[in-house]
């Protein structure tokens, strides 16, 4: 299968370094506004909803149920992915991106203000799920769009950097998610916080999303999109996805291999690490949200400097390292949470996201490099939006089934669970090629 290289006089520079660097800004407080709000039903999850919106279920099975709907999220994600990719590859990047974060935003805002299971009865949870689906929705379509900004606008050789950025946004909306549940928790009351506590942190939300929209409006579309322009309307195209299937099968499959040890890791050394802590062992609830927050402020300056080093020693060295390391380092985390002392905890969180790091920094520029233009929004948002379902959104209810009873955690069944999964994603790396420094004016379909 052929593949066409699009001409270009300038394959190095992009749109130059200050062009780069405001697009990377944009992408990068705008991922960081979707994630914090995608990442703040994550916490609220594992600390409220089960109580708010469950009723008297409660306890671990109140969880489980607020888990389920968090997953929820995960599967709308591909339908975004699919949705905003056809719209990214057909009219633009910039678009789909201003389209995602008011979308988000208006999600989560909305959840701020839903009355409680108390209040109005089962229809609370079902109001949670329809919030929980439009962040999902949402979220599908920015990840691809926020990563492809920042790598098309960026020179060759650096964009494992400049493409890691708005991965770093992802650690920085997470830590700007725990950092509220972290000073609420230490300021308010258990029963303050259940009771209107835990809105304040979703009603902020739209503070971050007005910033984060008047950033985005303000940048250039994709200068490698707009070179093929004029091919993708003349061309009489099947729908994106289509071309994808047709196209790329075998990218999209080794990116969701590659999507599922990052992907259930990070869950399990964020989300799951909070319901563990604060009901399996009787940690205070500050103590793992204090570890959270240092270990994303670290994972924030990591990520970019693990980007910039895939530009120099390459994307796979890094993914395997790790893959092996999460599988491995998931048994020293849960021995070190179970001691309950507060360094300990911090440092099996801090070194399970810098592991973790080694696989997300390079991820954005190795899946934006597989896709040729024409389909690499719908290509790169599917192959890691649809991983999610079987990984992110998986996670949290698997390994709170493998835990079992809360008086007896099963760490050990959680620990093989992540083995597994880092198992498949070193498979799936040995069957990627290296893609550092390639040219990203490729395309199989316009040829």
């Amino acid at each position: 299968m052929t593949t066409q290289t699009i001409p270009t006089e300038d394959r190095g520079t992009g749109s130059g370094s200050r062009s780069v660097g405001k697009v990377v800004f944009a992408s990068l407080i705008g991922t960081a506004t979707e994630w914090y709000d995608f990442f703040l039903f994550g916490s609220a999850a594992a600390l409220v909803f089960g109580e708010v919106f469950f009723g008297q279920i409660g306890g671990t099975t109140g969880t489980l149920y607020a888990f389920m709907t968090y997953a929820l999220g995960f599967v709308a994600r591909p339908i975004g992915g699919v949705v905003f990719g056809h719209f990214g590859d057909r009219v633009g990047r910039k678009k789909m991106l201003v389209a995602s974060l008011l979308m988000m935003g208006i999600g989560t805002f909305a959840i701020g203000l839903l009355p409680t299971y108390a209040s109005i009865g089962i229809a609370a949870p079902m109001l949670l799920v329809f919030c929980r689906l439009l962040q999902g929705f949402a979220v599908g379509g920015e990840w691809g769009g926020a990563v492809l900004m920042a790598a098309e606008h960026g020179s060759d050789g650096w964009r494992g950097f400049w493409s890691s950025w708005p991965q770093a946004g992802v650690a920085l909306g997470n830590l700007l998610a725990t950092g509220v549940l972290w000073v609420l928790a230490a300021v308010q009351s258990e029963s303050a916080f259940l009771d209107w506590g835990w809105r304040i942190p979703f009603l902020l939300s739209a503070v971050l999303v007005a910033v984060g929209l008047w950033v985005r409006l303000t940048v250039e579309e994709s200068p490698v999109f707009q070179e093929v322009a004029d091919q993708v309307e003349k061309k009489d195209r099947g729908l994106p996805i289509l071309e994808v299937i047709k196209e790329y099968p075998r990218e999209v499959f080794v990116a969701m291999g590659m999507r599922l040890a990052e992907n259930i890791s990070y869950y399990i050394f964020t989300v799951i690490s909070i319901t563990y802590a604060t009901t399996y062992i009787a940690v205070d609830k500050p103590v793992i949200l204090r570890a959270l927050l240092i270990g994303a402020a670290i994972q924030f300056f990591v990520v970019p400097a693990f980007g910039a080093l895939s530009d120099k020693v390459g994307r796979r060295p890094l993914y395997l390292a790790g893959a092996v390391g999460v599988a491995i380092w998931t048994f020293v985390f849960f021995n070190l949470l179970d001691t309950k002392e507060p360094s300990k905890i911090l440092l099996g969180v801090v070194v399970g996201l810098i592991l973790h790091s080694l696989m997300y920094a390079p991820q954005a520029a190795f899946f934006s490099e597989l896709f040729g233009t024409s389909v690499r929004y719908t290509g790169a948002s599917v192959g890691y939006q649809l991983a999610s379902i079987f990984a992110g959104a998986l996670a949290p209810i698997l390994a709170l089934k493998l835990l079992g009873d809360v008086n007896d955690g099963n760490t050990t069944a959680v620990g093989i669970y992540v083995a597994i999964a880092s198992a498949l994603t070193i498979v799936a790396v040995l069957f990627a090629h290296e893609t550092k420094a390639s040219s990203l004016r490729h395309d199989r379909v316009l040829k």
